[in-house]
């Protein structure tokens, strides 16, 4: 009888263990791994990454220069079930144990236009609502960038890769919506 109980408690401790994890990893913070060069020379293919998911949980609109983890398919609204199957296809057990091929449709991105502003490209530069972006994180001048202005949404961003002439972002999909921010990095290994 005592064994019983020894066992019973075990395991409901394991599962209330795993629960509370489980509701971290989905709703508050989660380990992940970099995958390609486009946000070089800021984080290489193969860091790991933590992200705070709260700006996800409650749809708050990141800060400029943040970097953000995103669902780059904005053509449909990002779901509880998606952060499920992302928390265990994009955590570090995962790519250790499983080796988990990366999926293309979420990407790590740095935060250049918010709600309402005015993104321009002009010979090679970023410029927000008239000002030039200095912006000392990049890998290089972009190259093959045709001037073009660009009004960013009501609850969308607007996002760029650190590595300009490497990287697919808001310049091919267009602004995310809030919705489709995933987290923000919040610490690199």
């Amino acid at each position: 009888m005592k064994r019983l109980r020894i066992i019973t408690d075990l395991i409901s401790t394991i599962f209330i263990a795993l629960f509370i994890a489980l509701f971290l990893n989905i709703f508050i913070i989660q380990p992940s791994t970099v995958f390609g060069s486009s946000m070089e020379p800021t984080l290489h293919d193969g860091d790991f990454v933590i992200m705070s998911k709260i700006l996800n949980t409650f749809d708050i609109e990141p800060n400029y220069s943040d970097i953000v983890i995103i669902d780059s398919r904005i053509e449909r609204k990002h779901t509880l079930m998606d952060d499920l199957i992302l928390s265990f296809q994009y955590n570090k057990i995962s790519t250790l144990f499983f080796k988990q091929v990366p999926d293309d449709r979420y990407w790590i991105k740095r935060v250049i236009g918010k709600s309402g502003d005015i993104i321009e490209f002009k010979d090679g530069n970023v410029y927000r609502n008239g000002r030039l972006l200095k912006e000392h994180y990049i890998k290089e001048k972009m190259k093959h960038t045709h001037n073009q202005k660009i009004f960013v949404p009501e609850k969308h961003i607007f996002v760029l890769g650190d590595n300009r002439n490497n990287s697919a972002d808001s310049r091919i999909i267009g602004s995310i919506p809030i919705e489709n921010i995933i987290g923000k990095l919040i610490l690199t290994f």
